[in-house]
């Protein structure tokens, strides 16, 4: 198993920016993909950015692209979302989540890390 603890929300102005953390633990050698996903309030979970493990791969949303990267630190088995240009729809709970090697779906997830922009 992989555990995975998000850090890095909390309540920022239209326009600015904010850097998620997700720090891994457990069966780190395992892990193919990790993955930013976020859920709005009614909404269904969707998809954000995702980064290969042991390579630099990134791949991102159309929502995120050009306003959000993603990057890690094997050192530190933790992975990062910065995000700039925040918009009032970009507000959502931001879960982690890690995709295992053979599974071909991302079944480990953080508590997540609610994020408020406000316009």
């Amino acid at each position: 198993q992989v555990q995975l603890v998000e850090s890095g929300g909390g309540l920022v102005q239209a326009g600015g920016s904010l850097r998620l953390s997700c720090a891994a633990s457990g069966s780190i050698f395992s892990i193919y993909y990790m993955g930013w996903f976020r859920q709005a309030p009614g909404k269904e979970r969707e998809f954000v950015a995702a980064i290969r493990w042991s390579g630099s791969s990134t791949y991102f949303a159309d929502s995120a692209k050009g306003r959000f990267t993603i990057s890690g630190d094997n050192a530190k088995n933790t992975v990062y979302l910065q995000m700039n240009s925040l918009k009032p729809e970009d507000t959502a709970v931001y879960y982690c989540a890690a995709q295992k090697r053979g599974v071909g779906r991302y079944d480990q997830w953080g508590q997540g890390t609610q994020v408020t922009v406000s316009s």
